[in-house]
């Protein structure tokens, strides 16, 4: 096969699962989930992680590796991921990657940034910061001081939030100042897939098709998405959660879909409010999404019609493909 590995990415609820899975049925492939949230065990419908049945149909790596209460970072998941394409390959199968967390894809593309070290202090300053204020203050400081990084950052993403204000703390510059740099030169690169990284600057190892859709037809999928969650009991899977002997950590909880019900079962909004914000914030994920991807380059884009079936976008994945060089 021309193309042993094959990245498939889009916002959320563009179909780029349901590809995947078609995908790599047809050549004999495995899959790699490139999501900062499926690597969470238990979290399954907030997810949308495929079904049992379809794992069961097709190896896939990378969902469900580590516990709701632990944190997750690119660098666990490089490492996993690197381990991951050995291993697939070493068996002369395909390897299928596919996901919407961008730092993780473009991490995975072009190799770790590695900014200014952590200031503990500085941390616990804004941790303490939240805890007083609300992480909405503290989004509400990286939008002025940072509005590029913030419109790649989720809201609800405290984490990333701290991260950012802290490396402007330490540096008195904005963390996309140094991502920039990322972008221009190998000198940031700390990554397992550094001699991989060093030689995609001339060849292609991976084959990259993106999946795009209108943004009205992207919000109609979003909500019809979320109303299904709904259906499927998420709200209990929230609950089943929360009454685990050890607590979420806060990567968990910030998940969209999770934060919201979140709120609801600790009485400080309706359901039907806490639906529409999933709503409304899988939106700006999605926004981020298309911010991001608009980066890449050498992405084949796949523009796909209301109309179109999923038949349709695999065979001209499959077109695609075979008349790559």
């Amino acid at each position: 096969m021309k193309n042993q590995r094959i990245l498939i990415l889009g916002v959320t609820a563009s179909g780029k699962g349901k590809l995947a899975f078609e995908l790599a049925k047809s050549l004999g492939g495995e899959i790699i989930s490139v999501d900062s949230m499926k690597v969470y065990r238990r979290m399954n419908i907030g997810t949308a992680k495929p079904p049992v049945e379809k794992r069961r149909q097709i190896p896939y790596h990378l969902i469900d590796v580590v516990e709701p209460s632990d944190s997750f970072s690119v660098a666990g998941f490089l490492e996993l991921a690197e381990a991951a394409v050995k291993d697939i390959l070493s068996r002369n199968k395909p390897v299928v990657a596919v996901g919407g967390t961008a730092l993780y894809i473009k991490s995975m593309l072009y190799g770790l940034f590695e900014g200014p070290g952590a200031d503990e202090k500085i941390r616990e300053e804004l941790k303490e910061q939240v805890k007083a204020e609300g992480l909405a203050q503290l989004y509400a400081q990286l939008q002025k001081i940072d509005p590029e990084a913030a419109s790649r950052i989720s809201a609800n993403d405290q984490r990333r939030i701290i991260r950012a204000l802290e490396v402007y703390k330490l540096t008195g510059k904005p963390i996309s100042n140094f991502q920039t740099q990322w972008n221009a030169s190998n000198d940031k690169i700390r990554s397992p897939w550094r001699s991989l990284v060093l030689a995609r600057r001339t060849t292609n190892d991976w084959f990259i098709i993106g999946l795009r859709r209108e943004k009205t037809e992207e919000s109609k999928r979003i909500n019809a998405r979320v109303k299904m969650m709904i259906d499927a009991g998420l709200v209990d899977e929230v609950k089943g959660l929360l009454a685990e002997g050890k607590p979420l950590s806060n990567q968990a909880r910030c998940a969209i879909g999770y934060a919201e019900i979140i709120e609801y079962l600790a009485g400080k909004t309706t359901l039907d409010d806490a639906i529409e914000l999933i709503k409304k914030n899988t939106r700006k994920f999605a926004k981020q999404q298309r911010t991001w991807f608009k980066t890449f380059p050498g992405v084949h884009w796949l523009d796909i019609a209301p109309d179109e079936t999923p038949e349709s976008v695999f065979n001209r994945t499959q077109e695609i493909l075979n008349c790559a060089p």
